[in-house]
């Protein structure tokens, strides 16, 4: 398994031959429980139990043409939208048995079936109804995004967000991209003040 840092790239497909099914882990602890007691947000952001804090994280991503822009609305995978049209792009839900070293989030992507038109699958995570809330990455530490091979189940490679995030309020944390027929991945590590997905999304208009 491979650390990254900001910035860094590595090739997910030309190490690891015959590679087709990832499995992308985003994961995230509270700087603190907020006075909610109990036992903090790890495992119970989404579900699974009653919430000790009202800090809801979501998980999404954006699938990209050549250009870094959204062809169909469609091609955004959350929430409310758990798969994308072709089915390469599957948004699990919760980790509600806590296997997966602490991923609150799972997306599993089949390479091999990302349409030919889709460059860039892009993972960010955002703060549900920030504003009304007064709600912040600072509020969040240990976040991490890590790419799995699910047919061995080996990590292939993991970035920590090391960084303050005070005030921001989406966090685009990695993608993975065709580069001359191969899959890799980049550590991004960007961050935004956009209020949610809407907002956001206008970037990849």
């Amino acid at each position: 398994m491979i650390n990254l840092q900001k910035g860094q790239k590595i090739d997910l497909t030309k190490t690891n031959p015959g590679l087709t099914k990832i499995m992308v882990g985003l994961g995230w602890d509270p700087a603190d429980n907020h006075g909610g007691g109990g036992k903090g947000l790890l495992g119970s952001l989404f579900g699974g139990g009653a919430k000790t804090s009202n800090i809801d994280c979501d998980a999404s991503v954006f699938m990209l043409d050549a250009k870094g822009k959204l062809a169909k609305n469609k091609n955004l995978v959350y929430f409310g939208n758990k798969t994308s049209p072709c089915g390469s792009v599957r948004h699990s839900g919760d980790n509600l048995t806590g296997e997966g070293d602490g991923d609150d989030e799972q997306i599993m992507v089949d390479l091999s079936r990302v349409p030919a038109d889709v460059h860039r699958l892009v993972f960010v995570v955002n703060i549900y109804d920030c504003e009304k809330r007064k709600q912040h990455f600072g509020m969040i530490r240990n976040a991490f995004i890590r790419v799995v091979n699910t047919s061995n189940n080996q990590e292939l490679c993991k970035y920590n967000l090391s960084e303050g995030y005070e005030n921001k309020t989406t966090l685009i944390t990695g993608e993975v991209y065709r580069h001359q027929g191969e899959w890799k991945f980049a550590a991004l590590g960007e961050s935004t003040t956009d209020p949610g997905l809407q907002s956001l999304s206008r970037r990849f208009l």
